[in-house]
């Protein structure tokens, strides 16, 4: 792989990574709950269920999702139907008033069940391993080995991600302070639960390429 082949490639993925989606939104809400150190079991759960589906699009699950008929349905009523979850549960989370209410969610929370929802947000959307599969070919260099290409534009991609993922938490601590009130809390709340059902209809109507 030649440096301006990478440097494309590094160029589109950190545009592709900057576009919120669920990832993103599900970082920027648990950095809201739980500041930006509570944040980061959320940010390594994306990260690795992103690296499974780009690492599944590379050894040819693709391909056999689409050789599969309704494999990819099947994949994405799943990621529908738990979109639609965190989006309710969301919508319907509790508005404590409470200075500790941060706290209360982080004794509540460990770290393993932060990774475990963020991972499962991520590997949710079987579209994302097909636009994977589609994307990341377009920078292989056919006449050169391909696992250490796959291998650089893997972990090209997840520390670009990791950049964003910083940011969007960022952005949810300095969020937080707007969401001292009860309403406020409420009305962001229910904002991130529609948008969760948002991605779950697109997800619903979305048909591989």
């Amino acid at each position: 792989m030649t440096f301006h082949l990478w440097s494309m490639f590094f160029i589109a993925a950190f545009l592709v990574s900057a576009t919120p989606g669920p990832n993103m939104l599900h970082i920027l809400s648990r950095s809201v709950e739980l500041g930006l150190r509570g944040s980061f079991p959320a940010m390594f759960g994306c990260l690795c269920g992103l690296l499974t589906l780009l690492a599944a699009s590379a050894v040819g699950l693709t391909a056999l999702l689409m050789a599969l008929p309704g494999a990819f349905d099947v994949l994405r009523y799943a990621g529908t139907a738990y979109l639609f979850y965190l989006g309710i549960k969301a919508w319907r989370a509790p508005v404590e008033p409470s200075d500790h209410h941060e706290e209360m969610i982080v004794a509540v929370l460990s770290p393993w069940k932060v990774w475990r929802v963020a991972y499962a947000v991520a590997v949710s959307n079987p579209k994302a391993m097909l636009f994977a599969a589609a994307f990341l070919p377009q920078f292989i260099n056919p006449a050169a080995p391909k696992p250490p290409q796959f291998a650089i534009l893997l972990a090209t991609f997840g520390a670009i991600d990791v950049i964003w993922y910083f940011t969007y938490a960022l952005g949810g601590r300095g969020l937080a302070t707007h969401l001292e009130k009860p309403s406020m809390k409420r009305l962001f709340n229910r904002f991130t639960g529609g948008v969760f059902v948002g991605f779950g209809a697109i997800l619903l109507k979305s048909k591989p390429a």
